[in-house]
């Protein structure tokens, strides 16, 4: 698979960078982020590990913006350069996928392609866009609420790609799916790292090992780095499982 147009391509010149500074959040007394501080480098895929409550998904929704944080901040660096993450920026992968139910796949990509007209430069023709994700040639012109679970996904993950996101968020896209469509959906993520960063979320630990390039674990409201030197090994997945658990107690 190869990059399409839209993708952010070489526009950082390769040294792109994405900063969360000293981030926080908490719900009444309930501190789900205490202090989340990480750099992300282009180009790489980050499995983020913990356990289902740790505070993935309200990670990713302070990313998004879709929920206020008490304090921090995060942004883009490029060489010395500092710059502010606009919404456009952010691409955000639900493990439940949201598509209008009401149009074929075809309409909603050709909705989404003249509403961004002014960003996507040189769009590809529809059929090609489906074709990258593995659309069913059955299924392009039904209407989306009839689409399997797999299927919305993979529109989900594409209308991203498109757009040209800079910052990936994927949170569990795997979840709930069939082992084929799962691999199909790791080979797009492969495919789609250049002038990304990509965060995927999971608490399946194989899921993880098999995808990614760099490993973060949510543990106590921070991030923290995983060391790859034994990656894969059975003493690694031991390490790995007593750190969840130690998260889960927390």
């Amino acid at each position: 698979m190869t990059q399409v147009d839209g993708a952010p391509g070489s526009k950082f010149g390769g040294s792109m960078e994405f900063q969360i500074s000293h981030l926080s959040k908490s719900y009444g007394k309930h501190k789900v982020l205490t202090d989340v501080d990480y750099t992300f480098e282009e180009g790489k895929i980050y499995g983020l590990l913990g356990r289902n409550g740790a505070g993935k998904t309200t990670l990713f929704n302070c990313l998004n913006r879709d929920i206020d944080f008490d304090s921090g901040s995060f942004c883009f660096k490029d060489g010395e350069e500092i710059k502010p993450v606009e919404p456009t920026d952010i691409g955000y992968v639900l493990s439940v996928p949201t598509v209008p139910d009401f149009l074929t796949g075809r309409e909603f990509l050709r909705f989404f392609l003249d509403i961004h007209s002014d960003v996507i430069k040189n769009p590809k023709p529809i059929e090609e866009y489906m074709d990258l994700v593995k659309i069913p040639l059955d299924t392009r012109d039904r209407l989306m609420k009839d689409y399997s679970h797999g299927t919305k996904n993979k529109m989900q993950m594409l209308i991203n790609i498109i757009g040209g996101s800079k910052l990936m968020l994927l949170d569990e896209p795997l979840t709930s799916l069939d082992v084929v469509v799962a691999e199909e959906m790791k080979d797009i993520l492969r495919s789609q790292k250049e002038g990304r960063v990509l965060i995927f979320s999971t608490h399946i630990l194989d899921i993880a090992l098999d995808l990614c390039d760099e490993i973060v674990l949510l543990n106590g409201g921070k991030l923290e780095p995983v060391d790859k030197a034994d990656l894969g090994s059975e003493e690694f997945k031991i390490k790995i499982i007593e750190a969840l658990k130690d998260a889960e107690e927390t």
